[in-house]
């Protein structure tokens, strides 16, 4: 790696976040490379995953950290002044505040990506840069011929969703998470800026605080272990592949090593059939998981749902050799490890429980 990349000066969009602090984390631990974290704090929790990057960087000189938006264009542009690599994870992530405030969430999905592209040609060096993207630009895939089978959905096509599948943006959120994975990847063929963008199903894994907003299957787990009812929209029989964050990671690390294939691609990536859960399946691992009972209740379906996505992540595959190794099982018991060493940041009195009053968002049977 170290041969690949002599030097590496890396930023992180929303580095404080579930998936950037992992990111961060492990880049930490496996390199040398300096992490520039850029994040406004705006999501309740993520305070604890900065602390934490800071006292495992304590020392090292190699972490700094801005307390920032990405709608700020010179705050971005002097953040990626010397980086060799770009990681956009900061965005607007609730349908329901882009239904409520389509201005904000433009501004933040499209106009934030926009600043950071713009600050990456700026440098004149071409840093590489990778940006996370959903399935939810492939839209509600309706057309589909679904067969409800026990306690979930299945599909004629069992290979799952690839790359080919046509956009078909829906909800104000759908429309500018894809428009700024176009942005990006235009970038790549009209700046040569060697650009990646990953459409991701359902992540899961440690450090993540899950919340009706995002993260479903923690948001799940959590609430059993506390003791919280829930909302279920819809029969939930519908289906989503998980993917842990410490594959997704290792997917960030395969397509960084391998830039010169992986510049200019998009890559749908999940767990893929193997991991292709229900909700109503989540919540029996989960009560198996904890001897403890889910208490739920059930709402009319809301518009636009998916009610069967699974990536197909063959693209992936067969350009960097990444593959899934964590099954949905594993992932919840990485989930549930960190929480019982976390059990403080989830106590009555902490931010995360008061987002229970929240709208539940990336749950399946929610518009996303």
């Amino acid at each position: 790696m170290s041969n690949l990349l002599p030097f590496r000066s890396v930023v992180i969009f929303g580095g404080a976040g579930f998936i950037g602090s992992n990111w961060a984390h492990h880049l930490l631990e496996t390199t040398d490379a300096r992490i520039h974290i850029y994040d406004n704090l705006s999501r309740p929790g993520v305070e604890q995953n900065l602390q934490w990057l800071e006292r495992e960087a304590a020392g090292t000189g190699r972490l700094k950290s801005t307390i920032a938006d990405t709608r700020n264009a010179s705050q971005v542009a002097r953040a990626v002044q010397s980086a060799t690599e770009i990681y956009h994870f900061a965005a607007q992530v609730a349908v329901t505040t882009s239904i409520t405030d389509p201005r904000l969430d433009f501004d933040v999905n499209v106009g934030g990506t926009l600043n950071v592209l713009e600050a990456a040609r700026s440098t004149g060096r071409r840093p590489f840069l990778l940006f996370t993207s959903t399935n939810k630009v492939y839209g509600a895939m309706s057309a589909r011929e679904l067969v409800r089978s026990g306690r979930r959905y299945t599909c004629l096509d069992s290979e799952g969703t690839d790359e080919s599948q046509p956009l078909d943006f829906y909800s104000p959120y759908g429309c500018s998470k894809g428009a700024a994975d176009q942005y990006v990847r235009d970038y790549s063929r009209m700046f040569g800026i060697p650009t990646v963008v990953f459409r991701m199903s359902c992540i899961a894994g440690a450090r993540q605080f899950g919340n009706e907003d995002q993260g479903w299957v923690a948001h799940f787990l959590y609430s059993v272990l506390q003791g919280t009812p829930l909302v279920v929209y819809g029969n939930g029989c519908q289906v989503r592949d998980v993917l842990c964050v410490r594959d997704l990671v290792r997917a960030f690390e395969a397509v960084i090593t391998n830039a010169n294939k992986t510049a200019g691609e998009i890559y749908n990536v999940g767990g893929g059939c193997q991991n292709a859960v229900s909700v109503l399946e989540v919540i029996e691992h989960i009560e198996k998981l904890t001897g403890k009972r889910l208490q739920f209740k059930r709402q009319d379906p809301r518009p636009g749902d998916q009610l069967l996505y699974v990536t197909n992540h063959s693209k992936l595959t067969r350009h960097v050799g990444w593959k899934p190794t964590l099954d949905v099982k594993a992932t919840l018991e990485v989930i549930y490890d960190w929480w019982r060493s976390e059990r403080k940041s989830f106590s009555p009195h902490s931010a995360i429980p008061a987002l229970r009053a929240a709208n539940l968002q990336e749950v399946p049977g929610a518009v996303q």
